[in-house]
């Protein structure tokens, strides 16, 4: 090394430390709530947002119902991703959001599901047929996918019939494990659960039609606690953008 490389070099090792040091010190983390149907495309997401922006997305999966109960008791989550449109209106009402965050993120799909290849054709004649021991879905009180099944059964004339089998989950994850691991021939899930790139990835499915339940209008919000995190502010834009949205695409969401 020359004597005038030599003496730039501090100068050069000083400046990388600089800038490193500044990317650590816009990298924050983001502890987001998010519907348990979300949880494939928002691990994807996280990938790429955290490749792109340095922030790190810390996610809890669950039941819509049960997030709001844990905000309203105090839990840390900075941004919320619901299953719904109605459960982040009320947080809004009642002051528990940062002002103008709220916005949809992705609408559900329900799909009612066997693992078992051909069980069901692709329309509702497994259902009406009426002669399986099980069906699962999310409890509806909790799960807006469970609401919605409960909605397609009534449509069906259904209700009264199957209700004797009925296993029903906490949230809509749980419903989907009831129907992989047999404990249930068929049940109501969200399309994300079972879809991939156009097409179902395992056993067999009806796609519901978005005219036999109310629509599955999923928001999101930035919460109190994340008002002063620029880490929820990037991830709540991120949702927005392009890559996002293909991957939101991709697992059978409607944008």
């Amino acid at each position: 090394m020359t004597a005038q490389a030599f003496r730039f070099a501090p100068l050069a090792l000083a400046t990388l430390i600089g800038c490193l040091c500044a990317m650590s010190a816009q990298a924050d983390e983001v502890q987001v709530a998010v519907a348990a149907n979300f949880t494939a495309p928002i691990q994807a997401i996280a990938r790429d947002f955290e490749k792109d922006t340095g922030h790190r997305l810390v996610a809890a999966y669950g039941a819509t119902g049960q997030f709001y109960t844990q905000i309203k008791n105090g839990a840390p989550f900075e941004v919320f991703l619901a299953a719904d449109d109605t459960t982040p209106q009320k947080l809004e009402k009642e002051g528990d959001i940062v002002p103008g965050s709220r916005f949809t993120y992705a609408i559900g799909t329900l799909a009612l599901w066997s693992a078992k290849d051909g069980y069901i054709d692709g329309t509702d004649q497994a259902l009406l047929a009426n002669k399986f021991t099980h069906l699962s879905i999310a409890n509806p009180k909790a799960a807006p996918y469970g609401l919605a099944a409960t909605q397609v059964l009534a449509k069906l004339g259904l209700t009264d019939k199957v209700k004797d089998k009925i296993v029903e989950g906490q949230n809509i994850t749980q419903a989907y494990q009831f129907v992989s691991t047999d404990n249930a021939e068929l049940g109501f899930v969200a399309l994300s659960q079972i879809y991939k790139d156009g097409k179902v990835t395992a056993g067999s499915a009806w796609i519901v039609p978005d005219s036999m339940h109310d629509a599955i209008k999923q928001d999101a919000v930035i919460l109190k606690k994340g008002a002063n995190n620029p880490a929820a502010k990037a991830l709540a834009h991120y949702l927005k953008g392009p890559k996002a949205a293909a991957i939101i695409k991709a697992y059978g969401y409607q944008l």
